[in-house]
């Protein structure tokens, strides 16, 4: 009975347990399986990859290990792999471990690799495997012969994608999904290919540890279907992967670090113990890159495998060169703006002015180096201490700017002479007895709050909006013209004004009891109101109501307001206003403004008002 051993980066692990105890057999065993097993690895030729080693998209951080982060927009990113393995598939006996030969003792595989980088979010990516040498002994044992691979053969087309979910290119922790489907583009005659299509979906991990350390790690089932080779069941396997690189020197343009590749064939887990140990893999890669410009990166890999399974070489020599765009916004970002590089910015988060000087090149300008931006210091031309008082903020303790004896500490107005005061808020300023921030002496009415105007007699006195000689915090129509009057909602109106849903009287129109004659005493009142709709030709439709109080039936009082809104139609229109501009409707008692269980409210119940349904607008108005 033979054991196989043989390295794919994820593939095919071999199993650090098979040593000449596990492989030992007795005799009559070992001579009695020998062909069958024989004959299996020989039918096995007709579909087996050897090498599994799986490039990473070109452009990523590791060779075999996937970053979830997508760098720019059109970007591509493309270069050639190199990958050499010793000792991918050898015989050994299991009876005494001997080595019966290499079926392939070594192998050399060109990666042509490309990617393309969308939207900073997507990428999709092809890798072109070619087997450029094959070479072995081709071993007979039993009486079968192992023919050898010996000349170049195409591998099997990989086609990925994969999508950044989250993370930005700095940040230290950045999610990813992706995929990979291969194609069964070799031929399954000389351990390139097995002549069907494979697929493995995964979970992508990574980022940048501050400025010095970048991390990968990738993991995912590949889905396969099931052989048997050399004893050893393999099928669909869940692969992981892991890297870390240090950067090094000045520009970060240097990387070293390792990685590592595990692969578990999940079939095994219905085979025997001994198979599952054959069946997983190990790999470690001790890799460096270099950028040699700026757009273009070479690198080296050599490290072990740590298993004995189908597929697993002692040895993986890689070397690469791709044209990859460097990421330049990491080392060249401008956070504040200013338009100096964060990396030559003495403040990177306050915008600034340049200097020849690095300390403070980017920062605010300080003319008097008191270590207070301009920006912020009272006093920007002489040294001061800094000070919680915008007021005194880098303005020496003894400064006195007005002159007033009173030093710009303590004064409540340094810019402004003023007098003494026991108030911390007042002391330094002029006297304010109303408070309204207009010195006594400029202050026409110094005791009442005021506003300033350019009038000497009016500065600093309520103002007047309307000119009828109240002032407008007194005057309850503050833009019209009106009398006094004790009450504070009448002082300062007219007897009629307008607002912008209604024309609004003061008194009442008063009727005979019960009846829809207008008073005598109402002329002049309805004379003011028509004189508003002659001033108010913006005024287009107004609806004249009647009201009553509740006393007398619903329907007598309906009647009632109806012709008392009638009349006050018709008054208006023998003042000369055009009927088309009104229209009446008694309401009743269904509207009332105040209780009707009071002679007081029925009396503000018992009403007409003139609604305005329909006005011009106001010139510049949308």
């Amino acid at each position: 009975m033979l054991c196989s051993r043989s390295r794919g980066a994820r593939t095919w692990p071999r199993n650090p347990g098979l040593s000449r105890s596990s492989c030992a057999r007795s005799t009559a065993a070992a001579l009695a399986l020998a062909a069958l097993t024989a004959s299996s690895v020989a039918g096995a030729q007709q579909g087996v990859p050897l090498d599994r080693f799986d490039p990473a998209p070109m452009g990523d951080r590791m060779f075999g290990v996937p970053s979830p982060f997508v760098a720019g927009h059109l970007d591509v990113h493309a270069g050639v792999l190199l990958d050499y393995a010793h000792d991918p598939l050898v015989l050994r006996s299991v009876t005494n471990n001997t080595n019966e030969g290499a079926v392939v003792a070594s192998d050399l595989f060109l990666h042509i690799n490309g990617s393309l980088a969308l939207w900073n979010r997507l990428l999709i990516n092809v890798d072109i495997p070619i087997a450029l040498v094959q070479s072995g002994a081709s071993p007979k044992v039993g009486g079968v012969s192992f023919p050898s691979p010996d000349k170049a053969q195409m591998g099997e087309l990989r086609g990925g994608a994969r999508v950044r979910i989250w993370g930005e290119y700095d940040d230290p922790f950045q999610i990813g999904v992706g995929a990979y489907v291969w194609f069964p583009t070799g031929p399954t005659n000389a351990y390139v290919g097995d002549g069907k299509v494979r697929a493995e979906p995964h979970l992508l991990l990574g980022g940048r540890g501050g400025d010095r350390i970048v991390w990968s790690a990738a993991m995912g089932p590949e889905f396969r279907s099931t052989e048997v080779f050399g004893g050893v069941t393999q099928g669909t396997q869940f692969n992981v992967g892991a890297g870390l690189g240090v950067l090094l020197g000045d520009a970060r343009h240097v990387q070293i670090g390792p990685e590592m590749y595990g692969a578990f064939t999940l079939a095994s887990a219905q085979t025997s113990q001994d198979n599952l140990k054959r069946s997983t893999n190990l790999e470690i890669l001790f890799d460096a890159r270099y950028r040699v410009l700026d757009d273009l990166e070479i690198g080296m890999g050599l490290g072990p495998g740590l298993t004995l399974s189908p597929g697993t070489p002692d040895f993986r020599g890689i070397l690469m060169i791709g044209y990859t765009p460097e990421q330049k916004k990491r080392e060249r970002l401008d956070r504040d703006g200013d338009g100096i590089f964060d990396d030559e910015d003495a403040c990177p988060d306050v915008k600034g002015v340049k200097t020849d000087d690095p300390k403070t090149n980017g920062c605010p300008p300080d003319r008097d180096g008191d270590g207070i931006i301009d920006d912020e210091d009272a006093c920007p031309d002489v040294k001061g201490p800094k000070n919680d008082d915008p007021k005194l903020n880098g303005c020496p303790p003894d400064l006195d700017t007005d002159g007033d004896g009173i030093p710009d500490a303590k004064d409540a107005c340094p810019k402004v002479k003023g007098v003494a005061n026991d108030d911390p808020k007042k002391n330094g300023c002029p006297p304010d007895r109303d408070g309204d921030g207009i010195p006594d002496d400029e202050d026409a009415c110094p005791d009442v709050k005021g506003v300033k105007t350019d009038d000497p007699k009016t500065n600093g006195c309520p103002p007047d909006t309307d000119g009828d000689g109240i002032t407008d915090d007194k005057d309850a129509c503050p833009e019209e013209k009106g009398p006094a009057d004790p009450d504070p909602a009448r002082n300062g109106c007219p007897r009629v004004h307008v607002t912008d849903k209604e024309i609004i009287i003061l008194e009442q129109v008063e009727f005979d009891t019960g009846k829809a004659t207008i008073k005598k005493v109402s002329d002049g009142l309805l004379d003011n109101v028509a004189e508003v709709f002659k001033d108010h030709k913006d005024i287009l439709h107004v609806e004249v109501q009647g009201h009553t109080d509740n006393r007398g039936t619903a329907q007598l009082n309906k009647g009632l307001s109806q012709r008392r809104a009638e009349a006050v139609l018709k008054a208006l229109v023998f003042r000369g206003i055009e009927a088309g501009r009104l229209e009446a409707r008694g309401y009743g008692q269904d509207v009332p403004i105040a209780d009707n269980k009071t002679d007081a409210g029925r009396q503000k119940n018992r009403r007409v008002q003139f609604k305005i349904l329909d006005r011009k607008p106001k010139a510049g108005a949308n």
